[in-house]
């Protein structure tokens, strides 16, 4: 039964599209040619593109930045599920054909995180407030597949760059991709999240957050204390805790 409900959510992203998620700005530059349209059209038809092509789960969800945590960004995830304990992800600022790339994801095991070096294990953040709390999600799939989808994440980790300030709440976009990455990080409480950023990509994608967080109540049950979760507490001091998601220094 797992397997299947598995299967179902790998469908080709095609089928799993969920409303769409224009980027809320334009990339400066010439409009294409038709000779470059051209170009392009035979190159699709010669080329396999084999890395792209492995591309099955589509996510979408938010990250503060770590050094800025008033910079908060929706981030739609492409990802490919390379084995049991590692996945990798492109990230664009939508979900639509003129969508920007600005940033990448791994996403690790805890198995993996815990045979990290310790000053490695600082770039990864925790996932379980996302995943409990709804703000994480798998547009287009049945919910009972979604539901199962992030059970395979509970207690995982993710080390995120993004390059490009682009999908960042309230603020204006850059043109291009300007300076350096921005390591970005977790929400891990209530209320760390700018009002207003999950309920408008939940409104604009058809999303019911409240519905989410129901629905994956139990899976508190199998969360264990992560690295992280207390990182930017003292740039949210009035966020509230949830259950299922403790800071490893503060576990029994």
């Amino acid at each position: 039964m797992r397997q299947t409900l598995l299967a179902l959510a790998l469908l080709p992203l095609a089928a799993c599209g969920g409303g769409d998620s224009p980027p809320q700005s334009r990339t400066p530059g010439a409009p294409q040619t038709g000779k470059t349209t051209a170009l392009e059209a035979g190159a699709q038809v010669l080329q396999a593109l084999p890395p792209v092509e492995e591309i099955e789960v589509y996510l979408v969800g938010f990250h503060p930045m770590w050094a800025s945590p008033g910079m908060q960004m929706e981030s739609h995830h492409y990802c490919h599920q390379v084995n049991e304990d590692f996945a990798q992800c492109v990230l664009y600022d939508g979900n639509t054909a003129e969508s920007r790339l600005h940033g990448v994801e791994y996403i690790i095991s805890e198995r993996l995180f815990e045979g990290l070096p310790p000053a490695e294990k600082r770039y990864w953040h925790p996932h379980n407030y996302e995943i409990l709390s709804g703000q994480l999600v798998a547009p287009g799939i049945p919910d009972v597949a979604e539901t199962e989808l992030m059970r395979k994440k509970i207690n995982s980790y993710g080390k995120t760059w993004h390059l490009w300030k682009t999908g960042v709440y309230t603020q204006e976009a850059d043109p291009l991709p300007y300076g350096e990455p921005h390591l970005a990080w977790s929400f891990n409480r209530d209320g760390e999240a700018m009002p207003g950023l999950v309920e408008n990509r939940n409104r604009r994608m058809g999303i019911d957050g409240a519905k989410k967080r129901e629905q994956r109540r139990d899976l508190a049950r199998l969360t264990r204390p992560q690295a992280g979760v207390d990182i930017l507490r003292k740039s949210f001091p009035d966020a509230k805790p949830v259950t299922g998601v403790v800071d490893k220094r503060n576990a029994g």
